[in-house]
């Protein structure tokens, strides 16, 4: 144990024991107690309890778990700057305490097991989890209830049923024709019964759309009735994506997307962005009913199964009439002959939720503002700056496909919660480009092709080539660079860094330190330079070793885990 150690721990032991020896050594003095009179009673007063002594080892590794918890909680909401930090001060409360990282058994097993789940949080997030890799999305309710229907079977609606919608539709004023069939009934009683939460929820989270949707279709002339298609087709999801790959609230495959007017490429996906999604809805809903002259049922069946099946449907049936198509099987797929009883049923209920037992609160619309990006940006940095989370920011901006804005966009407009623009914007011009988004770029060399680099980079040649909005065919020509998808940085830093002569001697593990896996005649000695962003705990996971190994490599160090852009550390990788 160390000097200081003694210094601090000894005076603490002797207090009690000086204590009790020097009173052991004063004259006792006789004190004469008087006896208590009847009107005074003496106290029953407790002996005084001495403060427990506070065990300083489980205080300092009590003060490190705060610092660990609270990076925890950051990268949780995508502050990714602010978790590096209280993850480095998690350690450097340890180092930098008088018994450092490892001289006290309980200290040193806190500090190992810290380093491990560390490095297993900034590999995640902070290296692979940078951005680049496609955000998750959720399943499309269409396919959800065309499975259920399936599955329980549309319930024969009771007799009651249709006398309430018969007297609901008369005072209703629909813009789109409502048949009291059997299949709309059903869908109704399903919708209303079994079913019934999966509709509430939907209809709660359009509450906050639907001002906007209405206002677009009426804008263009289309029937009202038509806002409530994305109840059943996404339940108001803009992150929905079907089995077939249809995407957003409106559920616009990608082909037809494009058409009416969707930007989508490797960075953006329009289908995804309510407001965007339901001007390009208008225009196709216009479209398929000018095909069907004005039948709104055929325009909905063809919305699902495609204009061209349902052309053919009516020209081989010879029949333009929805529901007696529904009845020939072989003409239409099962999901478009449910489909448009669905629409219908969910029609009903949307617009007279009280009527068939639905009390829901309605969704406010969240505020924003908008500010113009002269450079590609981290969503991470704006979550920061604004004080919210990643899913915040994501949730203004669902066209965004990645955690990063358009690499080529420098005009691009994004969504910022209210209030906040004026401090992007501040930020924005303050901070270096650098530190804005986690770009790496590839100098093309002469007589590459792009398949070629996508297999020495580890990166899909799609994502290569979409990430630069080049086709997959495309030439590449010398000199030309290209920006890389951070599946291969990692990749890419650990080659460009493996620069150690091989003349190098190998080291021992006495003169390296502590290695994290592999004997010492794996490794050979290099330079590593510190590049933004970069910690130690990415460093050691970059290169399969441990902070503690590269603490011991680099003295200078001492009991910092903070590093500088630049800064060189020595390393000792693996020999390949």
């Amino acid at each position: 144990m160390h000097g200081f150690q003694w210094q601090r721990l000894v005076p603490l032991a002797l207090i009690p024991f000086v204590a009790a020896c020097g009173s052991s050594r004063r004259p006792q003095a006789v004190v004469v107690t008087p006896a208590p009179s009847a009107a005074a009673t003496v106290p029953n007063v407790p002996p005084p309890t001495q403060a427990p002594v506070e065990d300083p080892v489980l205080t300092l590794i009590a003060a490190s778990d705060r610092h660990f918890k609270a990076g925890q909680t950051e990268l949780e909401e995508g502050h990714v700057e602010a978790a590096k930090q209280e993850f480095n001060r998690a350690i450097d409360v340890l180092l930098e305490s008088p018994y450092g990282g490892r001289t006290e058994p309980r200290i040193r097993e806190h500090f190992d097991r810290l380093v491990d789940r560390i490095s297993t949080y900034e590999v995640r997030a902070l290296a692979t989890g940078d951005g680049f890799t496609e955000k998750k999305y959720e399943t499309a309710s269409i396919d959800d209830l065309l499975a259920l229907s399936a599955m329980l079977g549309t319930p024969v609606a009771p007799p009651e049923l249709k006398d309430v919608v018969q007297t609901d539709l008369e005072t209703a004023n629909h813009d789109i024709p409502i048949p009291l069939n059997p299949r709309v009934l059903s869908y109704i009683e399903l919708f209303q019964g079994r079913l019934h939460d999966f509709i509430d929820e939907g209809m709660r989270r359009g509450s906050k759309y639907l001002p906007m949707i209405q206002s677009v279709f009426r804008a263009e002339g289309l029937p009202l009735d038509l806002a409530f298609v994305p109840l059943v087709e996404s339940a108001f999801k803009p992150n929905a994506l079907s089995r077939v790959k249809a995407k957003g609230v409106w559920q616009f495959m990608t082909g037809t997307g494009i058409e009416n007017g969707l930007r989508h490429d490797w960075y953006i996906d329009e289908r995804s962005d309510v407001e965007k999604a339901t001007l390009a809805a208008a225009k196709y809903l216009r479209t398929l009913n000018k095909i069907f002259d004005g039948d709104w049922h055929l325009a909905l069946a063809s919305y699902n199964g495609g204009p061209g099946r349902m052309q053919r449907a009516v020209k081989k049936a010879g029949i333009d009439d929805f529901w007696k198509l529904a009845e020939k099987p072989r003409l239409l797929p099962r999901e478009t002959r449910e489909y448009v009883p669905m629409i219908l049923a969910a029609i009903v209920i949307a617009r007279n939720p009280s009527q068939y037992g639905f009390d829901f609160e309605t969704e406010e619309a969240p505020a924003f503002e908008k500010v113009t990006l002269p450079r590609p940006v981290d969503l991470r940095r704006v979550a920061e700056w604004t004080d919210t989370t990643i899913d915040q920011i994501q949730a203004l901006n669902p066209e965004l496909r990645r955690w990063t804005t358009p690499v080529r966009d420098t005009q691009y407009e994004l969504k910022v919660p209210a209030g906040t623009a004026e401090i992007v914007a501040a930020k924005l011009s303050d901070a270096p480009p650098a530190e804005l988004a986690s770009l790496k770029y590839y100098t093309v060399k002469r007589g590459e092709t792009l398949l070629g680099i996508a297999r020495k980079l580890r990166v899909g040649r799609a994502d290569l080539a979409e990430a630069n909005y080049l086709k997959v065919t495309a030439r590449v020509a010398p000199g030309q660079k290209l920006m890389v998808p951070h599946e291969a940085n990692v990749l890419m830093a650990a080659r460009t860094d493996r620069t150690a002569p091989a003349t190098e001697a190998r080291t021992t593990v006495a003169e390296s330190g502590e290695l994290a896996s592999g004997a010492a005649s794996d490794r050979v000695k290099t330079n590593y330079q510190v590049k933004r962003g970069d910690t130690l705990a990415s460093i050691a996971h970059l290169f399969q070793t441990t902070v503690t190994s590269l603490k011991r490599w680099n003295p200078r160090l001492g009991g910092s885990a903070s590093l500088l852009a630049g800064q060189k550390l020595t390393v000792y990788r693996l020999a390949n």
